[in-house]
């Protein structure tokens, strides 16, 4: 297999059954855990009605959309090799990974919370996104504070 995925090696999701959206089937297939995928459906569907709720808007997509758009990471960090010395480079993040991403942070954030269920602990990471706070936005702020740290580095980018 190539390093770099190809447009041909992209699987094609269908939308989910609700809101028929591409999104939110991505956000239910990373929640999934054992393959029990109707489980990961209702925890997703019901936290996007709760964090709606807790918004008090009458779009759940809306809501969900903003969240992700807030979450989602314009540089990442690789690290390189050159001369002796690993260095930390700013790369610009395509569409595709930056949700990869925002849905990686989303569930990673979700799952570290404690004491209510999965649910619940989506729907308020969900809502702290929408305003700019919460596990998954820290991690997208540090990620940006390190390419703006090391961003002497990103000539080594091009060689």
């Amino acid at each position: 297999m190539p390093r770099k995925t190809t447009a041909s090696l992209q699987r094609e999701l269908n939308p989910d059954r609700k809101y028929q959206s591409v999104m939110v089937q991505r956000l239910i297939n990373k929640s999934m855990l054992n393959g029990k995928k109707l489980v990961a459906e209702r925890a997703v569907y019901g936290a996007i009605e709760t964090a709606a709720k807790k918004l008090k808007s009458e779009e759940p997509m809306e809501v969900f959309e903003k969240a992700l758009k807030n979450i989602s990471p314009n540089f990442e960090i690789k690290s390189r090799r050159v001369g002796g010395a690993n260095y930390q480079i700013p790369f610009p993040v395509a569409g595709h990974r930056q949700m990869h991403y925002a849905f990686s942070w989303l569930v990673q954030a979700a799952r570290s919370r404690h004491g209510m269920s999965y649910s619940d602990c989506l729907a308020q990471e969900i809502v702290d996104a929408c305003g700019e706070t919460g596990g998954a936005f820290k991690k997208k702020e540090d990620t940006h504070r390190m390419a703006e740290a090391n961003r002497a580095f990103a000539h080594f980018a091009r060689s």
